[in-house]
């Protein structure tokens, strides 16, 4: 029979730790953050239900987007034990330079909409994680004022191909000027894809204050203070635009473009070529012909055509044709660290990411994004060893397979 007995206070006090209190509110949310998807979540609660809708949703009935994440779920790991991993190397090497990851933060158009330090915060963070970082030709800080803001940071320029093909001159032109080492040509979007989300939620460019937004806002007055006394919301690469983001992209880009197009811009950009938006190897070869450095394959993350190839899934068969010739990168439904070491195991030289640093970006601007590198770096870390891999390089296909 057990004896009880009163516990006496010296062996109470060691089981007593409170934690500390965080008084700073944006410190105590990140810090609570275990994972991408809980910053997604401290995001929701964060933003304007349009606005996070903006950056969280997909073209059509979604499939793509849902589609995206779960070839991650069917990832299997082969692990090796009794390796030594007491000391592991993430670093990869990306167009011929050194990156603490073998990642990049894609390009996002209107960062500062999620929030108001938008680009200049996420680049900041990419400098201090020591990662590539691409600006947006729809973004809301230009080319120059990019890199004066952030001069250390490794700067890549996205660009649509527009009707005016002047304008897409010039702004190669400016970000040649500014330093930026690689052009991001983004090949899947002859026209906008229909993201129901922004038609129910009435989403314009800027965000207009109707009486739905209002009473949304209401109860997030944070980002509407944070919208009306910082500069104002405008494209940093062209006029104004007073509509939805799918007009703006209809009446902007070139539908007619072509692999002629890639041909040109080789002609033009002296820096490196990278290609995104390639969905099946022989578009991956005719760019790899037409110059490109690197491909991106990637569906837009599910943004554009709903149904269309999960990456995941085409990356070995594109890897296969054009990897001794080029690099192979990867976007559309990483969340975790162990999403990057199952995508360059089975092939790709690195990854892009876009929604998940934007979710810490909603949760608490240049903190929040350094906060998802950190937990990236963690967990690629972690499946790293655990896997008994001590470097990138070790990461083979061997170690990796979709079930």
């Amino acid at each position: 029979m057990t004896t009880r007995r009163v516990p006496r206070w010296a062996e109470l006090a060691p089981l007593l730790r409170p934690k500390p209190v965080v008084l700073n509110g944006s410190r105590r949310r990140l810090g609570g953050a275990a994972t991408v998807d809980d910053l997604r979540r401290v995001a929701r609660r964060r933003t304007p239900r349009a606005v996070f809708d903006y950056t969280d949703g997909g073209a059509g009935a979604e499939l793509s987007l849902a589609r995206n994440r779960a070839a991650f779920d069917r990832v299997e790991f082969r692990p090796g034990v009794l390796r030594d991993v007491s000391d592991v190397d993430t670093s990869a090497t990306i167009l011929g330079a050194s990156s603490a990851l073998p990642l990049a933060l894609a390009p996002t158009g209107f960062t500062r909409m999620v929030h108001h330090e938008g680009e200049v915060a996420v680049a900041r963070a990419a400098a201090a994680a020591g990662v590539p970082y691409a600006l947006s030709t729809m973004g809301t800080t230009s080319a120059t004022d990019l890199a004066a803001a952030v001069p250390q940071v490794r700067r890549w320029f996205q660009l649509y191909l527009w009707r005016d093909r002047e304008r897409s001159r010039e702004l190669v032109r400016a970000a040649e000027a500014a330093g930026y080492e690689a052009l991001v040509l983004t090949v899947d979007t002859p026209v906008a894809g229909t993201r129901l989300r922004d038609v129910h939620n009435g989403m314009t460019i800027p965000p207009s204050l109707t009486a739905r937004t209002f009473l949304d806002g209401a109860v997030r007055p944070h980002w509407w203070f944070n919208l009306l006394t910082t500069e104002p919301l405008r494209f940093a690469s062209f006029s104004n635009w007073e509509g939805t983001v799918a007009d703006l992209a209809n009446h902007m880009f070139d539908p007619s473009a072509t692999i002629a197009d890639v041909a040109w811009l080789r002609e033009t950009w002296p820096g490196k070529l990278i290609v995104k938006g390639v969905q099946q190897a022989d578009d991956a070869v005719a760019a790899v012909d037409a110059g490109a450095d690197a491909v991106v394959v990637s569906n837009h993350g599910g943004r554009q055509l709903d149904r269309a190839p999960v990456p995941l899934e085409e990356l070995p068969s594109v890897v296969a044709a054009v990897g001794d010739r080029a690099e192979v990168y990867l976007d559309g439904g990483i969340r975790t660290g162990a999403d990057v070491v199952a995508a360059v195991g089975l092939g790709a030289t690195a990854v892009l990411i876009g929604r998940a640093y934007l979710y810490g970006l909603m949760a608490g601007g240049e903190p929040g994004v350094r906060r998802v590198l950190d937990l990236l770096t963690a967990e690629a870390r972690q499946t790293m060893q655990l896997l008994g891999v001590s470097s990138v390089k070790e990461l083979t296909p061997d170690r990796v397979r979709l079930r």
